[in-house]
């Protein structure tokens, strides 16, 4: 009876990040696209942490249903822990999902290359203790982004170049990197590429019943999302840009699953106080410049993930 209440309670709250991401949409439709920054920098405060409390209670969830409810759980598997995640197998998942996304759209996919390195166990295939769907839906984000880059940059080229995914196992972390010939961004829209408020897809069409035909497309929420989900379990989700040639996105996975303890909101009165907060005024001459913007996050930073970065 327990198991129901909590698969009812997960169900009930299945559609919460279309909605909010619908609302924010409407925002920036009243506002005619013009949010103050200081608004902005709380919408994404809040966000940040509304969903990675959300990505900890499913986390929950799923577990305790899957360890114990009336289905019987055969394999490996911990609940949603696969003690021997296989990256190389996720990355191939998420390749193959968003490639049959791909054809459909432009008839067409870039191929897929693989490197695996394992720097500590040499010669041996590269595991981790990990929730395969959180992985998966990282790459998978990922390869919409960069094949997308790669077709709408190349046009209709014959030979698209490939996308390459390297995986790393060094002493600390477990890195996939995944590097695309997609033409790149400018340097000054990467940071704003993990703003829910910012989204280079065109906005999604709207059913008869006001729901978005293609869930979460032109939202924006891939790349912020999929940030929270690294950094759930103290990884993190970085891009790097090189303009006019690609692209390359670096998910960090730690290495030992004993230092993989997942990262929470705290919510005391210094949470509170951020969003009374005012925005910090740039004291350098370019105020577009990078140390404006460092010093900008520099207020995140003081509140947030047991004293980790948010935005």
């Amino acid at each position: 009876r327990f198991c129901k209440s909590l698969i009812q309670i997960r169900d009930r709250h299945s559609d919460v990040v279309q909605t909010m991401a619908q609302g924010i949409l409407e925002l920036k439709e009243s506002r005619n696209g013009a949010i103050e920054p200081s608004t902005e920098l709380s919408i994404q405060y809040f966000l940040d942490r509304l969903y990675m409390s959300r990505i900890s209670i499913r986390m929950l969830i799923n577990q305790h249903t899957i360890l114990f409810g009336d289905i019987p759980q055969t394999g490996r598997h911990i609940g949603s822990i696969d003690p021997l995640c296989d990256p190389h197998m996720v990355v191939r998942d998420a390749y193959d999902n968003a490639r049959f996304l791909c054809d459909q759209y432009y008839l067409a996919s870039p191929e897929l290359e693989v490197i695996e390195h394992n720097e500590i166990d040499k010669g041996n295939p590269i595991k981790i203790v990990y929730v395969p769907s959180h992985l998966y839906h990282m790459l998978f984000e990922l390869f919409k982004n960069s094949m997308r880059a790669v077709m709408e940059h190349h046009g209709t080229e014959n030979d698209v170049p490939p996308i390459k995914v390297t995986i790393v196992k060094g002493k600390e972390d477990i890195c996939v990197k995944m590097s695309d010939q997609g033409g790149g961004i400018p340097r000054s829209q990467v940071d704003q590429l993990f703003k829910y408020m910012y989204s280079t897809a065109p906005q999604p069409p709207k059913s008869k019943t006001d729901l978005p035909l293609v869930p979460l497309a032109g939202y924006g929420y891939g790349l912020p999302i999929s940030r929270l989900y690294a950094r759930y379990f103290h990884g993190d989700l970085v891009l790097f840009s090189c303009e006019g040639y690609g692209s390359d996105a670096i998910i960090y996975l730690k290495a030992f699953s004993d230092e993989a303890n997942e990262l929470l909101p705290i919510f005391n009165k210094t949470s509170t106080r951020f969003y009374k907060a005012t925005v910090p005024t740039g004291d350098w001459s370019n105020q577009n410049s990078d140390m404006n913007s460092k010093q900008m996050n520099a207020q995140t930073r003081r509140s947030g993930f047991l004293g980790t970065n948010t935005s």
